[in-house]
């Protein structure tokens, strides 16, 4: 072989050499770990490849779960995950996901926006076990409606099933479902319209409402009307919590279709009317309430869990799919920030977990979403790396 012949061949891996490195610079994917529920526990060698730009502050619960809704910690840090289709999940205090659902509700409608949705564990959980669902069923006639149940949770088992408040209106979308224990010690319930909006403005339903309840489901003494109902004229409200002061706060859906928008931060008071379907935005009415921060019409946040952590509102999106974080200054918002814009896809719960960290659901295998690889997850992320 002459000279100019090997010369060429020398050149041309040479070139070939330089192109496959230029190629390889052009993909940057970073590590997610997962996720250990205990911060003094040592990291899983278990990765997802993912497109993240910061792996610090985002790791992986769970994932493979489809369409989890809501997030409720026990107190050895172990939780339980709901999944719309009627599935509860188990999480130990390792982030271990139990591979079968502790329990599945046979009567769950999934339906729409409608299923297995909220979850809440008692304060006195230590002694009496108690877990609340809230979910979509069919009643008589086939009408669709919603209930909170109570269950006993032991030995990895929901049992004791009891209806403590039923026959609340539902619809495919609207149906509230959110469910919190208070620092009064009451469990609230957020309810939406069933897609009747008259019904948010009638005191004596419990439809477009946040009720508040004993644990087993009787009326609070003291509540504004002697019913369940502790404020109306709720659209579809998503995310409940109380800050330090014990001020309630709650997100709600504004309009959806071709005129979406307006979705709603609101500071809850008993017996206040939040205006759904009379007043939107910045629309003001004699004994009505206008919103302490909303979208506006141009942005949708479709907002869904709510949390408070040092200071700051964290709720999330599922149109608008993100994390936002809102900034108090008594009761006003001084700023607003957005997270994860558009990484994660459709996010819709967010609690703070006994390490004070934030934990999210995804949901896009809710129908509405684009599912990416082992969707739907539970994540943690960091709050001091946002």
């Amino acid at each position: 072989m002459n000279k100019w012949v090997i010369g060429t061949l020398i050149a041309l891996f040479f070139l070939l050499a330089g192109y496959s490195l230029f190629l390889g610079q052009q993909v940057k994917t970073v590590d997610l770990p997962k996720a250990s529920l205990s911060p003094t526990q040592s990291t899983e060698n278990e990765t997802q490849t993912a497109v993240v730009e910061d792996a610090a502050r985002i790791s992986v619960v769970a994932e493979n779960l489809d369409t989890p809704w809501a997030i409720a910690f026990l107190p050895d840090t172990s939780m339980l995950v709901t999944e719309r289709a009627g599935r509860v999940r188990f999480i130990d205090a390792n982030g271990t996901l139990r591979a079968e659902p502790i329990a599945t509700i046979s009567d769950v409608k999934e339906i729409g926006e409608g299923g297995l949705l909220g979850i809440a564990v008692h304060p006195d959980f230590a002694s009496n076990h108690f877990i609340y669902l809230y979910y979509t069923y069919n009643s008589t006639n086939n009408n669709t409606q919603n209930r909170v149940v109570r269950f006993t949770f032991a030995n990895n088992t929901l049992s004791n099933r009891t209806v403590i408040v039923d026959a609340i209106p539902g619809a495919s979308n609207h149906n509230g479902g959110r469910i919190a224990f208070g620092s009064d010690g009451f469990l609230y319930i957020t309810t939406g319209d069933s897609q009747d909006p008259s019904l948010s403005q009638t005191t004596s339903s419990l439809a477009g409402k946040i009720l508040r309840v004993t644990d087993d489901g009787s009326p609070v003494p003291g509540n504004p009307f002697g019913t369940r109902v502790y404020s109306y004229g709720h659209r579809n409200p998503q995310g409940i919590a109380w800050d330090s002061q014990g001020q309630l706060w709650s997100t709600e859906h504004g309009r959806s279709g071709i005129q979406s928008g307006l979705d709603e931060l609101n500071k809850i008071e008993s017996g206040k009317n939040y205006g759904w379907d009379i007043i939107q935005g910045d629309e003001t009415r004699q004994g009505m309430v206008t919103p302490v921060l909303h979208s506006g019409s141009s942005t949708t946040w479709a907002p869904g869990g709510l949390a408070y952590l040092d200071g700051k509102l964290f709720f999330v999106g599922l149109r608008g799919q993100g994390l936002y974080e809102v900034v108090l200054q008594g009761d006003t918002v001084s700023s607003l920030k957005k997270h994860f814009d558009g990484e994660l896809g459709r996010i819709r719960d967010v609690v703070v977990g006994p390490d004070k960290m934030l934990y999210i659901t995804t949901s896009n295998r809710d129908g509405r979403g684009t599912p990416k690889e082992n969707d739907d997850k539970v994540l943690r992320v960091n709050p001091e790396k946002l």
